[in-house]
């Protein structure tokens, strides 16, 4: 796996390593497509070194599990709250801003 990224201002188009995290304007590719790669006309295609591929060690994956637990476990003095509670305060195109209610209160009934 690999990622391409643009850089437009340079008209370089990058190709490097799997990302440890997601961007806009970065995309994920397979060894196929990437071999097959080509940047626009007038553009310039970087390909980064890539390390090849090897097993994971226990230490990764222990740290994968890890933060798997950490990611499911309900913030602390909290309680576990359900998806979509809340108190709406704003509203921007699709996405809704939600203010956790207070331990003990349900919020209001529509």
């Amino acid at each position: 796996m690999f990622t391409l990224t643009y850089v437009y201002r340079d008209s370089t188009a990058v190709l490097g390593p799997l990302a440890t995290y997601a961007e806009p304007h970065c995309y994920d590719l397979c060894a196929e497509h990437s071999e097959r790669l080509t940047a626009p006309m007038g553009w310039e295609l970087v390909r980064l070194p890539v390390e090849e591929e090897s097993e994971p060690s226990a230490d990764d994956l222990e740290a994968l599990a890890d933060a798997v637990r950490e990611a499911a476990r309900p913030a602390p003095g909290t309680g576990h709250e359900p998806v979509g509670q809340g108190t709406e305060v704003g509203r921007r195109g699709h996405l809704r801003v939600l203010r956790s209610e207070p331990a003990g209160t349900q919020p209001a009934q529509e």
